[in-house]
């Protein structure tokens, strides 16, 4: 498999370097304009997203675009702050100059141009139900990590594990049916567990791309309940060579969070560099501070590439390292925490940033090339990844881990691109993966295992003038293989050799009814096969306070969702209007059936009861919705509201389905006044109701509604090397004592964070 996949990467790397040679050169030129004033707009963003080509307006507002293909369609993207963000195709084999008229916007949208589809597109004409996120609000979030930072989109929520670990969950999916994309490349880092967080730089992200709804016609399995797409920096102009520096310190849990990044691009060859690390104590909530749940980060990753005529192609590599203390038990009735002798833990010794059994170490490797090759009018891009995860949990010494996985995934993605007139927009691509889990501990939860998928696709979009249709298919086959294993005389694992195969589809539209109101529909299969625990668990879990029983009779999921969405976009107010259903065959759920229980041994020797949770299936319903109405009365004071629902149904009793986030109505406030000598200056507060979750299975308990009070300010500083920034993010104000429903710890006691103040600052340097 390693040796297909280089000579794969030589013989593109060859042919389309001989290639590139006779590849004609071309210019494009226009100029951006004031619509109203017809005054010129200099410090404009040109952008190109298929060919990675970006160039600025100059002072009489004129661009240049060099090195593109002599011919070709592409979407052109042109960005300018207090502007709305203007997208329009361009045919380079026409090369005709162009005049982009931008017009003023009180709104702050998000950005028009998706990616995350087989064609980058106008998000009015794509069908699918994507939220688009970007840097300055990821950074004002004030998150702890990558996925608390995006929590708060409507029908986003997270499987928490106090403030190191958070899972996706969208419309009440998660796991392994939320694919994370990261350099173009599928995440391989054991999603299955519960306290197994996404392995990325959250300092790295320019822009996140959330897909809800089934989206295995483009990615496959696991992407059943959606895709968070991790997008990088945009890569500088030519000429360029920049960098900034990050740095941000929270109270709550003393986290300080750094980032160093350089980046250039001289005459095509682009690179970039960064270096990340994090440190945070134990949280806490209330007077209380949860000990042992601190963490580290160390993380390095970089991109070297060529933009050039002929297309462009990108190798970035990264080395992602975490220690994360686990928490094994609660407060007692009083609200102390001991330790194993019995004494309380004091709050100073919860603040000691030395982590204590047990502990995770966590080191993710990835590399990915990302290529794209413009082949006459068509185009074809690639992705090869491989990623190493080496995951340890050390629970009776700081030397020796029990828990150790060793898990190493090839990943491939080819998609072709047919030429097209901008009204049939067709393509066709093939994914695989490859997969090697070993144990090198000499404690067990999953066995050793190897697994092989391949899928195919095939896709159709039809341009209308306001609005577009798309339909495709795809076939998809799994091969999962697990071992046996005898460990000191006992069986531990029995061997399975699994088979999976789907074929999924999807059909859909958007379509402008009226001036700025877009109607979208999507009706879409998707497929899911068991993952490795779902099939061959056996054992606990540190920090999941549970015993995990695999079952691997277990067959695949699959799912028919319907979408229907309608969004409004005008000059003082915008809606969106999402509502879905989704109906799951074979829904796989871990339950605690009968109270069952397993007496399982302590490091210090002692016995501890846990309960036993099994694999099991059933057919499943879910549907709901999410609102947003944002009105835009003056130019400086912004006013966002968003709800969000869904319900969860076992059909096999009509009983509420496991872990589903409860409903969340968010409010906020934000006033952007002029001040002079100063840009991009804002003051907000936000209001977030979680309500009752009332409805739980029978494992499960209920979870009270909660009220918290969110704030923040910020401001930038013009300076000959770029923008200053400083911003101040405060979470839970009113220090509220509160459970989230998908909180891991909730059934320990732990409450989630309390008052939380986040201080950071941006500084652009060259």
């Amino acid at each position: 498999m390693k040796k297909i996949h280089l000579l794969l990467i030589i013989l593109l790397y060859t042919f389309f370097s001989v290639r590139s040679f006779a590849a004609g050169l071309a210019e494009f030129k226009g100029k951006v304009i004031d619509a109203e004033t017809q005054a010129p707009l200099a410090g404009a963003t040109i952008y190109i997203t298929d060919l990675k080509a970006i160039t600025n307006t100059n002072a009489q507002g004129e661009f240049i675009l060099k090195n593109v293909p002599s011919k070709g369609r592409f979407l052109l993207e042109v960005r300018y702050i207090g502007y709305k963000t203007h997208s329009q195709y361009i045919d380079l084999a026409n090369p005709v100059s162009i005049s982009v008229a931008l017009e003023t916007s009180i709104i702050e949208s998000a950005e028009v141009v998706i990616t995350g589809s087989p064609f980058s597109s106008n998000n009015k004409t794509n069908s699918l139900s994507v939220v688009s996120i970007g840097k300055d609000k990821i950074a004002q979030s004030g998150g702890t990590n990558l996925i608390d930072a995006v929590s708060k989109v409507p029908g986003i929520s997270q499987v928490s594990t106090g403030g190191a670990i958070s899972k996706p969950v969208i419309r009440g999916l998660g796991y392994n049916r939320v694919l994370t994309m990261v350099d173009g490349a599928r995440e391989e880092a054991q999603q299955w567990g519960d306290e197994h967080g996404i392995q990325v730089d959250q300092f790295s992200a320019a822009r996140i791309e959330i897909l809800k709804g089934p989206a295995s016609l483009l990615y496959g399995s696991d992407a059943l309940g959606g895709v968070i797409n991790i997008i990088d920096d945009i890569v500088p102009a030519p000429g360029d060579f920049n960098g900034s520096f990050t740095s941000t310190y929270s109270t709550n849990s003393g986290l300080t969070a750094s980032s160093l990044m350089l980046q250039g691009n001289d005459n095509g060859f682009v690179y970039r560099g960064r270096a990340s690390y994090k440190n945070a104590f134990g949280f806490g909530y209330k007077d209380a501070i949860v000990p042992n749940s601190g963490f580290n980060e160390f993380n390095l990753n970089g991109m070297v590439g060529l933009n050039k005529s002929w297309g462009y192609s990108h190798l970035s590599f990264s080395r992602f390292n975490t220690n994360i203390g686990l928490v094994e038990e609660g407060p007692d009735d009083a609200g102390n925490y001991l330790n194993e002798d019995g004494d309380v833990i004091s709050r100073s010794q919860a603040k000691d940033r030395k982590l204590g059994l047990p502990f995770q170490n966590i080191n993710h490797y990835r590399a990915a090339l990302n290529s794209n090759f413009i082949l006459g009018e068509g185009q074809l891009k690639t992705t090869f990844a491989y990623q190493k995860n080496l995951r340890k949990e050390f629970e009776e010494s700081m030397d020796e881990a029990g828990l150790n996985l060793d898990l190493s995934s090839y990943t491939y993605d080819l998609k072709y691109y047919f030429p097209n007139a901008g009204k049939w927009e067709p393509a066709i691509g093939v994914q695989g993966m490859y997969q090697k889990n070993v144990n090198e501990g000499d404690e067990f939860l999953i066995p050793d295992y190897s697994s092989n998928n391949i899928g195919a696709f095939a896709y159709l979009k039809r341009n209308f003038e306001k609005g577009a249709i798309n339909i495709g298919a795809r076939y998809d086959y799994k091969k999962i293989e697990g071992k046996d294993l005898n460990f000191d005389g006992e069986e531990v694992f029995n061997g399975f050799n699994n088979k999976f195969s789907n074929v999924s589809g999807s059909l859909g539209f958007a379509f402008e009814i009226a001036k700025n109101l877009v109607l979208k529909g999507n009706a879409g299969s998707g497929f899911r096969a068991p993952n490795i625990a779902e099939l061959g668990a056996n054992g606990r879990h540190e920090g999941t306070f549970r015993y995990e029983i695999g079952n691997s009779n277990l067959k695949q999921e699959t799912s028919l969702q319907f979408d229907l969405g309608l969004e409004y976009t005008a000059q003082q107010v915008t809606f969106g209007l999402n509502a879905y259903a989704n109906h799951i065959y074979n829904y796989i759920y871990p339950g605690n059936f009968n109270n069952e229980t397993i007496d399982t041994e302590n490091e210090n020797g002692s016995v501890e009861t846990l309960p036993v949770y099994r694999f099991v299936q059933t057919d499943a319903q879910l549907y709901g919705g999410e609102a947003s109405v944002d009105f835009h009365l003056i130019k400086s004071l912004h006013f966002e509201n968003s709800f969000a629902y869904v319900k969860g149904i076992n059909r096999a009793d009509d009983q509420p389905l496991p872990f589903i986030p409860a409903a969340t109505i968010s409010n906020e406030l934000r006033f952007e006044p002029v001040v002079k000598g100063l840009s991009d200056t804002y003051i907000k507060v936000g209001v977030s109701n979680v309500l009752k979750q009332a409805r739980f299975d029978s494992f499960e308990t209920q979870t009270n509604g909660y009220t918290l009070l969110d704030a923040g300010f910020g401001t930038s500083i013009q300076t000959k090397n770029g923008k200053f920034n400083v911003w101040v993010t405060g979470q839970n104000l009113l220090n509220k004592e509160y459970y989230n429903h998908l909180s891991r710890y909730k059934p320990a006691g732990i409450y989630n964070p309390g008052r939380n103040v986040t201080f950071g600052i941006n500084v652009p340097f060259m």
